[in-house]
């Protein structure tokens, strides 16, 4: 294996109660009142679909304008709630000596992305390249994504591994012939093996084990 792909909400950092803190207020102004458990089954597939597939789940038409509100609070509360999980740093400097070439591979837009490395303690310079959901069309579960990722990093798929959370994710990098470790932060293992990951693991660090 030659590259290391990260997916990033969930994975680098604990994001995810975050945004949906931030579109669980959005929505509260557009009289929709969500539950947090709403936003389990659209995780990973990008946050217009995030939002919007609960804003549709109460019957209110989903408007883009409510991801960049949502982005303006997350990024407000962004540094007072955002959970750091231990041992993302140490584990990118650990793959970096070994020679890995290091991307992420996010359904997230670039300014959620780039907030997020910083919040995780890592710099963009660490990454090869840094892919969006604004730089796909279709969203994970296709493998899009991470071909697009690979594409970029000039590093054929199956020598990439990727590092996932969630269920759609997993299914998008099985998907673009690559091998997945899962972290459990997100999803219960046996639904991440179903899912088609290698490996399965409940802290960031172990995927140490694997290089």
């Amino acid at each position: 294996m030659k590259a290391v792909i990260f997916d990033m909400d969930g994975v680098l950092v604990n994001s995810e109660p975050v945004i949906i803190e931030a579109a669980l207020r959005v929505l509260e102004k557009y009289g929709v009142t969500a539950k947090e458990t709403d936003f389990k089954e659209f995780t990973g597939m990008g946050d217009d679909l995030f939002i919007g597939g609960v804003a549709r789940k109460y019957g209110l038409e989903y408007d883009p304008k409510m991801k960049a509100e949502a982005y303006e609070i997350y990024l407000d509360i962004i540094d007072t709630h955002i959970q750091n999980f231990p041992g993302v740093v140490p584990l990118i400097n650990l793959l970096k000596e070994k020679g890995y070439t290091l991307a992420i591979a996010s359904a997230s837009d670039l300014i959620k992305v780039k907030a997020n490395v910083k919040a995780a303690g890592a710099s963009e310079d660490d990454f090869a390249a840094i892919i969006t959901g604004s730089d796909v069309e279709r969203k994970k579960p296709f493998p899009d994504i991470y071909l697009k990722a690979a594409a970029a990093i000039n590093i054929d798929p199956s020598d990439c591994i990727v590092v996932e959370d969630a269920i759609s994710g997993t299914k998008a990098g099985v998907a673009a012939g690559m091998k997945v470790v899962a972290v459990t932060t997100s999803f219960p293992a046996e639904d991440l093996w179903q899912a088609g990951a290698s490996w399965v693991y409940d802290d960031i660090y172990s995927v140490s084990e694997i290089v």
